[in-house]
């Protein structure tokens, strides 16, 4: 006699992925601000190993195109917050934001975002990994539950869901033109890049 089974994937961690419209406009506007940035200031170094990271304050030189990708990113948070009971809420989301340029070999080591509730990172340039995946260059996220069943049988994985990558990573590509929202307190890094152009995105922060 068969039980009926009934699977609750209970501690779901949401991650949102978005391509934006009209991105091509967005990432000229970006592109533009971003370069003019790096002409005039040497960076900054928090979880990069290489590369170019600016300042924290790119909403405020970024211009209208940063502007328009901060609304954006309000926009999805809005829609993929709720309030302990389920409803949605109306949340005037405190921001700051920051670029990232990286070249063959750079990438970023695991950190999260304190202080946040939202992290996102939005891709100017993919550097070519969206056509190409072997550039390297992805996004990856740990499991926040830990090792998991790993810690006893490494060969074996829960049959639901997502179920397959308990207690490993979990990597998302880089697309130009697309945006990837996590909780800030998700553990990530970037692998190291792989392609000769450059990887350029833009890193923010959502809070109340």
């Amino acid at each position: 006699m068969t039980a009926r089974i009934d699977l609750v994937p209970l501690f779901a961690t949401p991650v949102a992925i978005a391509d934006l419209a009209d991105a091509a406009r967005l990432n000229a506007g970006l592109r533009a601000a971003i370069d003019a940035r790096r002409a005039e200031s040497a960076g900054t170094r928090h979880s990069n190993l290489g590369g170019w990271q600016s300042d924290w304050e790119m909403a405020r030189w970024g211009g209208d195109a940063a502007q328009t990708l901060l609304d954006a990113a309000r926009g999805i948070a809005s829609r993929i917050t709720a309030d302990r009971t389920g409803r949605r809420v109306d949340i005037a989301w405190k921001a700051n934001m920051w670029a990232n340029v990286n070249r063959r070999g750079d990438a970023n080591e695991f950190h999260a975002h304190p202080g946040s509730f939202w992290s996102a990172v939005y891709y100017v340039d993919d550097g070519g990994i969206g056509a190409d995946p072997a550039l390297g260059g992805e996004l990856e996220f740990m499991d926040p539950r830990g090792p998991g069943p790993a810690m006893y049988a490494p060969h074996l994985a829960f049959a639901t869901p997502g179920g397959l990558s308990v207690g490993s990573n979990e990597t998302v590509s880089p697309k130009t033109g697309r945006l990837v929202m996590f909780p800030a307190w998700l553990l990530h890094q970037v692998r190291p890049y792989r392609g000769d152009a450059e990887r350029i995105s833009v890193a923010l922060n959502l809070s109340v």
